[in-house]
């Protein structure tokens, strides 16, 4: 007898909550500002990112999900902004996964969602140079406020859960569903 997995019913709910209203713009442009903020931090922890971005400035890239999308500018100082409404952006990056289940599964395994890239060549080696190694030290920050020893212990805890998470994923994942090899990342591309 098959056992379905519980994940299905969650994918359904997704869908829904998604087709639902849509949220106010004012909370959109509130979350799209923390994000940037986040973006930021993480940025500043790693100061060859920022000469990367330093040599992109005032370039917009949009990143699309579904009707969700946030377009971001290079500042001088090689951090993210919001771009300014109506920017053309350089370089657009669509995540082609549409189920917010599929792409949770996607990242939880430790894959990058396919995404479909147009414009700028350099631009996108840049992000993708970003995506690979620049990393949110958690750690860091929450030695900060408890300390070096205890921030260490949730460290590695929140490691080993993580871990523990991605095997379960991946275990159900290779029970039946689609497999990281069905869909292949798009490669950057230059447009005229």
């Amino acid at each position: 007898m098959a056992t379905q997995s519980p994940f299905s019913l969650l994918d359904g709910l997704f869908e829904r909550i998604a087709a639902g209203p849509q949220p106010p713009q004012w909370l959109v442009h509130e979350v799209q500002h923390r994000v940037v903020l986040f973006l930021n931090h993480v940025l500043m922890q790693e100061r060859e990112a920022m000469d990367r971005l330093v040599r992109q400035r005032g370039r917009v890239a949009r990143v699309q999900w579904r009707v969700y999308s946030m377009a971001l500018q290079i500042t001088p100082a090689g951090l993210l902004d919001l771009a300014p409404q109506g920017s053309e952006p350089d370089l657009r990056l669509s995540v082609t996964e549409t189920s917010a289940l599929s792409l949770a599964q996607s990242v939880l395994r430790g894959d990058k969602p396919a995404i479909r890239i147009e414009g700028d060549v350099q631009l996108a080696a840049e992000i993708n140079w970003l995506v690979d190694h620049v990393r949110w030290d958690v750690e860091e920050d929450l030695a900060r406020l408890i300390g070096d020893a205890p921030a260490h212990t949730v460290g590695a805890v929140a490691r080993r859960a993580a871990e523990a998470l991605r095997s379960f994923v991946g275990a159900r994942m290779g029970a039946g569903g689609p497999s990281a090899t069905d869909i292949a990342p798009a490669t950057p591309r230059s447009t005229p």
